[in-house]
């Protein structure tokens, strides 16, 4: 026996893989940002003698500038000699001038991922011994301040623009063929090339200055823009604007020629109307999947699918789950625009929302099988999922799907409902149109006639009349004739008067169906219940946006790996000490890691360096950090120590007294505003 998967268990199913697609999925692209690996000199150490070049080592190739690498001495002037190079895979170096004096000095990097996001940050290091250092500000604007919230608001733009302009018409070829003659959804369509164009121009005029000064004032620099344009992302951005121009070409004739066919097909001539609808919507569909998959390449072939691991596959499955994600979204930003406005001659029936639901059903499945992919190459591990920003915007993620799966399943039946309210009209109609014949007949009375006439079916309402001599009526004959008489020249007279009669007419009729129909409840549930689920995936569009520019959990752990020694093991043969401890203050950006360098960690005179850097790994100012350490089995201490901020993240204090070895307890106090702070401990041996 066959047995048929019911709705409510193909609901259930759909529920399932969608929330297994997003635990794995995250944003569209997949891959990673370069991350800071190495560097010699290292963060926080004191040499000997001058280093000839700095070099720094990142999780993969980047693009420099001429100011991309900079070495600046205690008093802020720079020190590097010449243009910086890539010395060998993805390590990169610039030479120093030569006799350098002692003091500490920091080193500033601001370059260009291959996944096309700007990397910037800065370390010190001390030759001889520490000192103070005037350098607070490092100028590494790319990516932040004002042009950075402007560029992410131009992504967040052309994702949004992109998605309605190939959903909507994904929505009226596969769905709804009437509706590309209706005013709102053709407004859609044209609203989201229009959105998707000009974000795209933003987005060419901010690269510049997002990748570099991160200055408002640069946008509209014509060396930066000349730059920009010899770059991947430069390249990209062009080709998505000529493939807007052809998108412009398919959209003037998907709302033109093929909307008139609808109507010729509509109004009679319908063998030779359909075939050409049929020729004309083919090459529609055709033509439409290759300017929409072109337009989904222009990011998958220069952000994160780009670069990393397995390009070749990532850069298609990438594209398949932009165009799930349009199809999807767009498509029900599509049903409820004529949900909302669709007019009453040309109602939205209820096949064309089963033909979305089906529509929305194999592009969850497509997200599912592209984002369990996209996961293994972000994430790399399940920690990642808690223990990075990216793994935590996810969850959120994940939440989100769930709830719009869940709004989904509530319209999918308020469809159902439409669909038996439907069916039931239908039927009914036809049982009506099968008995009005019968019901005719009996209507119809047999009148007696006069003798030697036959019998005559005269209708029921008809009324009996007297015979009246020819050539008289009676008065209300008359008055009938009258008025008829007078009647026909003052319609000939007036056709203006009769024209707007019968646009009041169809006005009236219009607004008597509209409100017929707006007043069925399984319709006026269906509207709400979509647009919920729009509200739902404009905020889930806002968290893919934020996804696609947060470094994903395995690069940020794989960063941490290469940069953090052990806690409590030595840095190097000298016997030196590092300790990592996080903290959270509870306050607003109250999280991150304190690092403490002790060296040589012996009894005695010792040095110590200590570091606070927030979660992303990036230097933290905070308002006062305390050092004690305590030797609880001597009953020694706490010992506090002082320590003097040489520059950001970055505190030092030398001639740390450790009176006698054994495991000692060094507690580190953090304020990171007027009311938060907390103190972090943790044990190491010490001599």
């Amino acid at each position: 026996m066959t047995r048929t998967i019911t709705p409510r268990l193909r609901t259930l199913v759909l529920l399932l893989l969608a929330v297994t697609g997003a635990l794995f999925t995250g944003a569209a692209p997949a891959s990673a940002h370069a991350a800071l690996t190495g560097s010699d000199p290292a963060q926080g150490v004191v040499v000997d003698r001058a280093p000839t070049q700095i070099s720094l080592t990142f999780s993969e190739q980047v693009a420099l500038g001429d100011g991309s690498l900079r070495v600046l001495d205690p008093k802020g002037k720079p020190v590097q000699s010449g243009k910086p190079a890539n010395v060998s895979g993805t390590t990169y170096a610039v030479r120093l001038h030569a006799g350098l004096a002692d003091g500490t000095y920091t080193v500033a990097y601001q370059v260009v991922s291959a996944d096309s996001h700007p990397v910037a940050g800065a370390y010190t290091f001390s030759i001889g011994a520490p000192s103070r250092t005037v350098v607070s500000d490092t100028g590494a604007g790319a990516g932040g301040g004002a042009v950075g919230g402007l560029y992410s608001f131009g992504r967040y733009l052309s994702y949004a623009g992109f998605i309605v302009l190939v959903g909507g018409a994904a929505f009226v070829l596969a769905c709804w063929r009437q509706g590309a003659g209706v005013r709102a959804l053709q407004r859609l369509v044209v609203g989201g090339w229009l959105t998707l164009t000009a974000a795209t121009l933003g987005l060419l005029l901010l690269r510049g200055s997002y990748t570099s000064s991160g200055k408002l004032g640069d946008v509209f620099d014509l060396d930066l823009l000349g730059q920009v344009l010899q770059t991947k992302t430069g390249a990209a951005l062009v080709s998505r604007l000529l493939l807007l121009a052809a998108a412009a070409l398919f959209v003037a004739v998907l709302f033109g020629a093929y909307a008139r066919r609808e109507e010729e097909e509509e109004e009679g001539s319908e063998e030779e109307a359909a075939a050409e609808r049929r020729d004309l919507g083919f090459g529609l569909a055709i033509g439409g999947i290759v300017v929409a998959a072109g337009l989904a390449a222009s990011w998958a072939m220069a952000e994160h699918a780009s670069t990393g691991l397995q390009p070749g596959i990532a850069m298609p499955v990438d594209i398949v789950h932009l165009l799930a994600v349009a199809c999807w979204f767009g498509g029900l930003t599509a049903l409820l625009v004529a949900l909302y406005r669709a007019p009453a001659d040309t109602p939205l029936g209820t096949d064309a929302v089963r033909r979305f639901s089906r529509l929305a059903f194999a592009s969850v499945l497509a997200l599912v099988a592209t984002g369990v992919y996209q996961s293994w190459r972000q994430l790399g591990s399940w920690s990642a999922f808690t223990d990075t920003r990216y793994g935590q915007l996810l969850l959120v993620k994940l939440g989100l799907v769930a709830v719009m799966v869940g709004l989904a399943w509530i319209s999918r039946r308020w469809t159902g409902r439409l669909a038996e309210q439907g069916t039931a009209e239908a039927e009914a109609g036809s049982e009506a149109t099968l008995d009005a014949p019968q019901a005719g007949a009996r209507e119809r009375t047999p009148l007696a006639t006069t003798p030697g006439t036959e019998r005559a079916d005269i209708p029921e309402q008809a009324s009996l009349s007297v015979p009246v001599p020819a050539g008289t009526a009676t008065a209300g004959q008359a008055g009938k004739g009258e008025a008829s008489a007078g009647a026909a020249p003052s319609a000939d007279a007036d056709p203006g008067r009769a024209a707007q009669l019968a646009r009041q007419r169809d006005a009236i009729d219009t607004a008597r169906r509209k409100r017929l129909r707006d007043s069925d409840p399984n319709r006026s549930g269906l509207r709400r219940s979509v647009l919920a689920e729009a509200a739902v995936a404009v905020v889930l569009l806002a968290v893919t946006t934020a996804l696609t520019q947060t470094e994903p959990g395995r690069t940020e752990q794989e960063a941490r790996a290469a940069s953090a020694p052990a806690a409590g093991s030595p840095a190097d043969t000298s016997g030196a000490l590092t300790l990592d401890m996080p903290f959270d203050t509870g306050g607003k950006n109250g999280k991150g890691l304190v690092r403490i360098d002790l060296d040589p960690a012996r009894v005695g005179t010792n040095e110590m360096h200590l570091y606070v850097q927030r979660p992303d790994g990036r230097p933290y100012d905070i308002p006062e950090v305390k050092v004690a350490l305590t030797l609880k089995a001597k009953k020694i201490g706490p010992l506090p120590v002082a320590p003097e901020h040489i520059t950001t993240g970055h505190w030092a204090s030398s001639g740390v007294q450790v009176p006698m070895a054994g495991d000692w307890e060094v507690a580190v106090t953090v304020r990171t505003s007027d009311i938060d702070q907390v103190t972090v401990s943790k044990n190491a041996q010490i001599g």
